[in-house]
């Protein structure tokens, strides 16, 4: 018999979606076969799979070890000496030591908040990529929160994307229902995500921007459109985006801008500014090349300058009412202060 206790990492979600984690070579058919003939059992007694777990949960799996290895997909691995539990573990802290300079603004038993530094990857683009998400599992690793074991089932991870040059506020998930949480949240748009920006030229009026963006993806880059093709929208070829933003202070050559993302679209800020004449400083895909030339020669500024620097939680209920209705806020890079004692002059 092969018994495993829910932690609250893995509370929150259906019995047959955590099996299917725990034993991903099984196919979910089998499982329910299983659960059925009571060869799986919860707390004791026959189960039907749409159960949510709760901490403390007790699930029995009557198995044989090689019946279970191979469900689990370990068999390969148990062949393998390139293979061990603390070899994950490893990569996970190397990149906790590496981005050592990641500040937590906020951090519970469900959630954290995590100030990521301009030029650190939010999730891998490639299998052997460090990102934010490898830093977090490090950090968790590292206070004793998670072993690798517990990865197995349920794996904490960022929940939105920054760009890599794009610093501030990135929302993690430590539990299921931290997760459940932050995406629903997401979906819904009742979180409140703002950023701060320079942009050329003065602004003096706030203004709500709406538009369709377009993507291209050979050339990651997108497009926006006021009059879209309405065959396009129908497909999914262009996306419905709102970008609203105030101005914060007007200097000489630009504009400092708070901006708030009312729709979450890859390159949406930098696009649908530029798109009206105020393109973000720093930013040679959309922008200005002279203009950024010019800082990234006085200033050192060599990406956009784009800081995701606070978010606003709605009204929540337990076990969340900690972070119901508050709101969290990061300081900018000190690249804002050096842009902002330079002014461009022809």
């Amino acid at each position: 018999m092969f018994l495993r206790e829910i932690t609250k990492l893995e509370a929150g979600q259906r019995l047959d979606r955590y099996l299917n984690k725990l034993l991903p070579m099984a196919g979910a058919g089998f499982l329910h076969k299983m659960l059925r003939k009571k060869n799986i059992t919860l707390n004791g007694k026959k189960a039907e799979g749409n159960e949510k777990l709760i901490d403390g949960d007790q699930i029995a799996i009557y198995f044989s070890e090689e019946t279970l290895r191979k469900f689990m997909g370990r068999q390969a691995e148990a062949d393998s000496d390139d293979f061990s539990s603390s070899k994950a573990a490893e990569e996970y802290q190397k990149a906790y030591h590496t981005y050592f300079q990641t500040d937590i603004l906020y951090e519970n038993t469900h959630i954290l908040l995590a100030d990521k530094p301009a030029g650190i990857l939010t999730q891998k683009a490639a299998r052997t990529d460090s990102s934010l998400n490898e830093w977090l599992l490090g950090y968790l690793l590292s206070k004793g929160e998670i072993t690798p074991d517990d990865l197995d089932t349920y794996r904490p991870s960022v929940c939105n994307r920054l760009d890599r040059n794009t610093s501030g506020i990135v929302l993690c998930a430590k539990t299921v229902r931290g997760a459940q949480l932050l995406g629903g949240l997401l979906q819904e748009r009742t979180l409140h995500k703002y950023y701060q920006l320079y942009v050329k030229g003065l602004i003096q009026e706030s203004q709500l921007l709406e538009g369709y963006l377009r993507k291209d993806r050979q050339h990651n880059k997108v497009s926006i459109q006021v009059h879209p093709q309405a065959e396009d929208v129908r497909s999914g070829k262009e996306a419905y985006i709102k970008t609203r933003y105030r101005p914060l202070k007007a200097e000489a050559d630009k504009t400092l801008l708070e901006v708030e993302l009312l729709t979450g679209k890859p390159h949406q800020i930098r696009a649908h500014l530029a798109s009206i004449g105020h393109p973000l400083l720093g930013d040679y895909k959309y922008g200005d090349k002279e203009w950024n030339d010019y800082y990234k020669r006085t200033c050192q500024i060599q990406f956009q300058l784009l800081h995701a620097y606070k978010v606003t939680f709605p009204k929540l209920e337990s076990p969340f009412e900690d972070i119901s209705n508050r709101t969290f806020q990061t300081g900018l890079p000190v690249l804002f202060e050096k842009a902002a004692r330079q002014a461009f002059t022809v």
